[in-house]
């Protein structure tokens, strides 16, 4: 505890790419800075920056400490949050991770909506249609689709998801519309991923059950969802999307639900974080404030 200041001037430091910015910040002239983080080398006989004339650089060694200060300086400022609970105040960085699709048309707005009842709150939010590590990448909460096998995460259930088939209006009308899902080969497709829902289409009619698979040598494909969407609502194909993150172009008539009396597997939206991890008041009431929308727009959609 003696160099916290240390620490939080190195965590500065490593996040703004510069040293003098980072002493600005907490106060500190550049040579004092300077003295500060070579104290602090030198109390862990360990080098934590490649120094050049423009920018500061972490080593090896440097990242892995800048990990495990995070995490520290998040349990201080977590502590000191419990403490200030009793009196209603919920303040701090929340870090989320979302898809990409999501995260831009959904979930970034309702953090703006969060910002304004709580304004002490800064909202850091991470776009990744991956996995995002919660510890390695200092997040309070994934927000994703499905839950994936980790015995370590709580998963908290948010509200029902359902993917639909869609297109473009423009591209069913230069190529026509599928009426049953044998027909989905004489059209193309987009592929978000390659887990196996976006490249195998299950579809299910009562009783009956199709198994599509996605001729990948022939199909549009992508790692990010956003972009797969852009590509359906451009007239390049079919694709598989989660109601969340194609209702607006619905709505809008940029996409259109094919064969909707075919069901997909569904795939529940659940916000995960470790069991480990205090759950901060901030990390609360955004989960109830999440809750809350969900509810309100899965009305709207009749999900």
């Amino acid at each position: 505890m003696d160099n916290l200041g240390d620490i939080r001037l190195f965590v500065e430091a490593a996040q703004m790419g510069g040293l003098s910015a980072a002493g600005r910040k907490l106060g500190l002239s550049p040579a004092a800075a300077s003295a500060r983080l070579l104290k602090l080398e030198a109390s862990l006989a360990t080098r934590l920056f490649e120094r050049t004339t423009r920018q500061l650089r972490l080593t090896d060694e440097g990242r892995l400490y800048l990990l495990h200060c995070r995490q520290a300086l998040q349990s201080l400022d977590d502590a000191r949050a419990a403490l200030s609970a009793e009196k209603n105040e919920i303040r701090g960085k929340i870090r989320v991770s979302a898809t990409s699709d999501f995260g831009r048309h959904v979930l970034s707005p309702w953090l703006d909506a969060f910002s304004t009842l709580y304004p002490q709150v800064v909202p850091a939010l991470l776009l990744s249609d991956s996995f995002s590590h919660l510890v390695s990448d200092d997040v309070d909460l994934v927000i994703r689709f499905g839950v994936p096998p980790d015995s370590s995460l709580i998963a908290r259930p948010l509200a029902a998801n359902r993917r639909v088939l869609c297109a473009a209006p423009s591209y069913l009308l230069r190529k026509g519309t599928p009426e049953h899902p044998q027909q989905l080969g004489d059209f193309d497709h987009i592929v978000a991923g390659q887990s196996g829902w976006s490249t195998e289409w299950r579809l299910r009619r009562g009783a009956e059950e199709v198994l599509f698979k996605v001729p990948l040598e022939a199909a549009r494909e992508t790692n990010d969802g956003a972009l797969a969407r852009q590509w359906a609502i451009d007239g390049h194909g079919i694709v598989l999307k989660s109601i969340w993150d194609v209702s607006a172009d619905l709505a809008a008539g940029y996409l259109s639900v094919l064969m909707p009396e075919w069901q997909s597997a569904e795939a529940p939206v659940h916000a995960l974080y470790p069991r480990s991890r205090y759950l901060a008041p901030r990390v609360r009431a955004l989960l109830d404030f999440l809750r809350e929308r969900f509810e309100q727009a899965s009305r709207k959609m009749a999900l």
